[in-house]
């Protein structure tokens, strides 16, 4: 049975920092295995963070500001998000897929068969 387990949500003043972990167990992602970061507002559809296999992508919004990282050797995926706004505020999921890919990173919620728990960031201003 895959679990994903997030950790390092919090409350941060707008231009802080946070970083997230999601700790994966019952089997490895690998290279080929797409893992990201969703994320959900109050009111709003699940929306695509950042995801990374052999390649990474950002969503626009977070570009520059958030960086995904993986510890393969941990079975763990990071997300480290700098100079935080308000409009970050969400829930955020860890997403992982059993399917290796190598010729397209996936992006949609439906790209992804594991998720977590959820690990909610707020941002004031």
């Amino acid at each position: 049975q895959v679990q994903l387990v997030e950790s390092g949500g919090g409350l941060v003043q707008a231009g802080g920092s946070l970083r997230l972990s999601c700790a994966a167990s019952g089997r490895p992602f690998g290279g080929s295995n797409a893992m990201g970061w969703f994320r959900q507002a109050p009111g709003k559809e699940r929306e695509f963070v950042a995801a990374m296999s052999w390649t990474t992508d950002y969503a626009v919004s977070v570009k520059d500001r958030f960086t995904i990282s993986r510890d393969y050797g941990r079975n763990t995926v990071y997300l480290q998000m700098n100079s935080l706004k308000p409009e970050d505020t969400a829930v955020y999921y860890c997403a992982g897929s059993s399917v290796p890919d190598r010729r397209r990173l996936g992006i949609r919620v439906n790209d992804y068969d594991s998720w977590g728990q959820g690990a909610q960031v707020t941002v004031s201003s």
